[in-house]
This record gives structure tokens, sequence and C-alpha cells, in this order.
């Protein structure tokens, strides 16, 4: 079994095991887009491979308050897993970050998102390939894309990475989230979530790539 097919496969397990037979409603958290920051937050849209990895390292940064993992960056309305992992849909898979600027900058999220993933890589992330893999920053407002277009070519000028920074920087769109069972996967299965993420090589190429600088804030793993 190839590893992408280990993701799809724990998916399977987990929905059919924990919360039976799929009908042909449609569930909880589609169809809708991600509501917006309450009064005293702030938003950051970050694509960074499987949002159950990136939803799991976000999670732990003080300051952070929730996360949600969506899709957006395509054109289709209300896409569902099937349709963006297939390719075609122009979506990735993201997470939507709500965070309070009073405790933590939008500038410290930057750093975290480079450190967390391989920004060199224009075919997926780790183990997982294709379109809806890809990572992308996408800014909530023209301050946002300034400060992230700022931290790319900081990071591309210092060359620590010896490689050329791939991952593009788009204003955002339309933010749907991802199927209930997608959302806070690595806390409701985490014994699947641990095997996923270690086979996946995800840990061990970030620290490859960024040696002491990889971030370390990651948990369950």
């Amino acid at each position: 079994m190839n590893l992408p097919s280990l993701r799809n496969g724990l998916i399977a397990a987990v929905f059919f095991g924990t919360f039976g037979t799929i009908g042909g409603g449609v569930l909880a958290a589609e169809g809708t887009v991600s509501p917006s920051a309450s009064k005293g937050e702030a938003i950051a849209t970050f694509a960074g491979g499987c949002f159950w990895c990136v939803e799991s390292d976000f999670d732990t940064v003080p300051g952070v308050l929730r996360t949600i993992s969506g899709y957006t960056g395509g054109t289709l309305i209300d896409p569902t897993y099937k349709q963006v992992t297939a390719g075609g849909s122009g979506h990735l898979e993201a997470v939507r970050i709500f965070f309070d600027p009073k405790k933590v900058s939008y500038g410290t999220l930057l750093e975290i998102f480079w450190r967390s993933v391989d920004p060199t890589d224009d075919g997926g992330q780790f183990c997982d390939r294709g379109e809806s893999y890809e990572t992308a920053i996408f800014a909530n407002s023209a301050d946002q894309k300034r400060l992230a277009e700022a931290s790319k070519g900081r990071l591309q000028a210092s060359g620590v990475l010896k490689r050329s920074i791939v991952t593009p920087i788009e204003t955002a769109g339309p933010f749907y989230p991802a199927e209930d069972y997608h959302q806070d996967f690595y806390k409701k299965s985490s014994l699947r979530y641990r095997i996923y993420r270690y086979g996946c090589g995800r840990d061990a190429r970030v620290r490859k790539l960024w040696g002491k600088e990889a971030y370390r804030g990651i948990t369950l793993h």
C-alpha cells in the first residue's frame, strides 16, 4: 500500500468504524463557508499539505484560539474531499487559523508555517502528492500579503534552504470547511494519526530540511 492510500485507508477505518456507514446525506460541515473572525480575533490561512498535520501544529501555538480544516483556492463551490484530492478543482487542503493578535502576531505564525513544511516542493508535501497538497499562503488582507511577501523574500535571501521557495502567496477567497470527520482528526483518532504522520515522513523531512530551525512545537509524534 502506498502512503497516500494509507491516509485514505485511515479515513475509511475511522469513518466506517466509528461513525457508521456513510449515507446519502450531506455532512454537517459541508456546504457552508467558514465563519468570520469574532471581535478581537484575526485569521491566518495556510495550506501546508495534510490539513490534519497543520491543525495539530498550530493548535499548540500560544495565542491560537481554534483551527478549521478545509478547502480553498479553487472555484468549485462546496467541494468534497473526494473532489479536491482527485485534482482539477483548484482547491488545496488548508487550515483557517483564528488567533489573538495581542498574544501572537501574524508574522510569528508565518515563521512557524515556513518551518513546519517544505516550501521548496512544488508537487505536494511529503508522501502526499498532487495539486491539493501543495503549499500556499492565503492573505486575508493587504497587510497580511505585504508581511507574507516580505517574510518569503527574507527567507529566500537567507539561503537557509539552498533551493527556491515555490510557495505562492495568494489573496484569500472563500474557505469551505472540510467534512466533520476531518476536524481535529489528530485528537479523535490519535493513534491512526500518529501512524499516518510517521509513515508519511513529515517530521523527518522537516528536521532534515530546516535543521535547528525546524519548528519543534509539534505534538503527537
